[in-house]
């Protein structure tokens, strides 16, 4: 089991950056394919980026592709999602999330596949 924990949210102007953090706890992290999730107040929980195991394997939603860049340390346990020119449709509490037994190339768009989920960091964008 692993445990994560989310943090660099925070109130920004349109335009900005800002960089979350996912730290796992529990077992070992290269274990798992990792991705990030959003959902907005009203909305359902939508898929935003992913990330395999090892060797960088990659997928986004195409609203955030060139903007937002998903990046993973195994040595220090943590998931990165870089946002650059954040729009105000950007609003939502965003999740890491973990899924164990996969091949080291393997990302997943899709949330029920995921094992594990953070509680979140809240991002708003103001116009």
């Amino acid at each position: 089991q692993v445990q994560l924990v989310e943090s660099g949210g925070g109130l920004v102007q349109a335009g900005d950056s800002l960089r979350l953090s996912c730290v796992a706890s529990g077992r070992t992290f290269s274990s798992y394919a990792m991705g990030w999730f959003r959902q907005a107040p009203g909305k359902e929980r939508e898929f935003v980026a992913a990330i395999s195991r090892y060797f960088g394997s990659t997928s986004y939603v195409d609203s955030v592709k060139g903007r937002f860049t998903i990046s993973r340390d195994n040595a220090k346990n943590t998931v990165y999602l870089q946002m650059n020119s954040l729009k105000p449709e950007d609003t939502a509490v965003y999740h890491c999330a973990a899924k164990e037994g996969v091949s080291l190339y393997y990302t997943t768009k899709s949330r029920n596949e995921y094992d594990y989920w953070g509680q979140g960091t809240q991002v708003t964008v103001s116009s």
